[in-house]
């Protein structure tokens, strides 16, 4: 990265490159405010407000003009616009000459939902303000579900209300956000350096170890030095990064020395995702316990209140992070495997599992038990199919499919699993 010196008088242009709405604003205070700070948002907001009447571009303004505005030096706007950069609100251009030139291009912030759903912006988020504030803010975008089951859906079409005619293409603005980009300060130069030559090859660092190794620093607020401890620990017999081993012994120096791990484990199903309040039925309740519940929280209860062992908070780890499952998702997936698995939390069987469900695109507790169940009556049948007169072995199944539910007099043993899912959460 080239290294600028930034002068009053150098110049600059703000370009829009989305749609930016009164929501916005306010989410730029409740939640990046506590993450940039105050002056990275008093930055993007003078910015914003630099553009034309039709907020497409400004005219040509020097940084003068930003230390007037917000009565501070260039280097606290600078550190202020390079944390803008590296949340994705901002993209700088610079173009050399006489008078050094500069471009801003201002992009939205992630909404509410998709921010608390941010595995990186949730876990600072949280770390920066505490659990009260945090539940706090997630407390004041709660959304509010309303159960519409009963009513029916009298809603027109757009062909049954106008008539349609041929219309100009018109290629308009769209709301855009930027990929989060995480400021690293890894230094892959002194990694290199300081592990001895003829213990790693020369492709150990490729692109996605070196992203890995800025995720884990990151979430496990490890520095180069403690990070090149824990790579030298992971190095295999082939000279490769073991990335497993490296992602455990991250994991165990963060426990060893917080006493807990990030919050990802402890996050329950975002709220835009949870389904409507009101469904008192035997399976609205065992949603209920799914999107309530962290995966953490429901995996010990499964253990009986036995704390789940390293390599079970591995898999969670995976499933949240690896495969971006939300938490509901997990819970019914853990639910699931431990019914099909004779109680085994088994990661090839949750793998197999986990990578039909990531390729189906699933996001609630409703779609990954709709799923599972679709999926094992085809297994059933196709059983059937290949051995017709044998007679198939019936696989235990969980609690809330269908087909349990809806018995009128279910078995002893039924009832009591369903007792025992709801007892701990009610």
């Amino acid at each position: 990265m080239k290294l600028v010196t930034l002068l009053p008088a150098d110049q600059y242009i703000v370009v829009n490159k989305t749609i930016l709405t009164e929501v916005d604003k306010r989410n730029l205070i409740h939640l990046y405010e506590p993450i940039i700070g105050f002056g990275a948002v008093s930055l993007y907001l003078t910015l914003w407000s630099d553009l034309d009447r039709l907020e497409f571009i400004s005219k040509d303004f020097t940084h003068h003009h930003l230390m007037s505005i917000l009565k501070c030096d260039l280097d606290v706007i600078k550190h202020a616009r390079e944390s803008l950069e590296a949340v994705g609100l901002i993209k700088t251009y610079f173009k050399e000459g006489e008078i050094n030139s500069y471009v801003y291009e201002l992009y939205s912030p992630l909404g509410a939902a998709e921010f608390f759903n941010n595995p990186i912006l949730n876990i600072v988020l949280y770390n920066n303000i505490g659990e009260e504030e945090y539940h706090y803010l997630k407390n004041i975008y709660k959304k509010v579900n309303i159960d519409i089951r009963d009513y029916e859906d009298i809603t027109k079409t757009l062909n049954e209300t106008f008539e349609s005619t041929n219309a100009p293409t018109v290629e308009a603005r769209e709301r855009e956000v930027l990929p989060l980009n995480i400021e690293s300060n890894i230094d892959f130069d002194l990694i290199i350096s300081s592990i001895p030559k003829g213990l790693l090859n020369e492709k150990a660092f490729n692109k996605k170890m070196r992203e890995l190794i800025i995720n884990l620093s990151f979430i496990y607020d490890l520095d180069t030095l403690k990070i090149t401890e824990l790579i030298r620990a992971s190095i295999n017999e082939k000279g490769s990064i073991d990335k497993e081993a490296l992602r455990k012994n991250a994991r165990k120096y963060y426990q060893f020395n917080n006493g807990t791990l990030p919050t990802l484990v402890y996050r329950t199903q975002p709220e835009y995702l949870k389904t409507p309040m009101g469904d008192n039925s035997k399976k609205g309740r065992i949603i209920g316990v799914f999107e309530n519940t962290s995966p953490y929280d429901f995996l010990q209860s499964k253990y009986k209140g036995v704390k789940p062992t390293s390599r079970d908070l591995k898999i969670l780890e995976m499933l949240l992070i690896d495969l971006e499952f939300n938490p509901a998702v997990v819970n019914v997936l853990i639910d699931y495997v431990l019914k099909k698995n004779n109680n085994k939390l088994s990661t090839s069987y949750v793998e197999t599992i986990a990578g039909q469900w990531r390729r189906a695109g699933i996001k609630t507790a409703r779609e990954a038990m709709e799923f599972a169940e679709k999926e094992h009556k085809k297994m059933v049948k196709k059983n059937e199919k290949v051995a017709p007169t044998k007679k198939v072995q019936v696989t235990p199944t969980p609690v809330w499919f269908d087909q349990t539910l809806e018995k009128e007099n279910v078995s002893d043993d039924e009832q009591k699993e369903l007792e025992e899912l709801l007892k701990d959460f009610r």
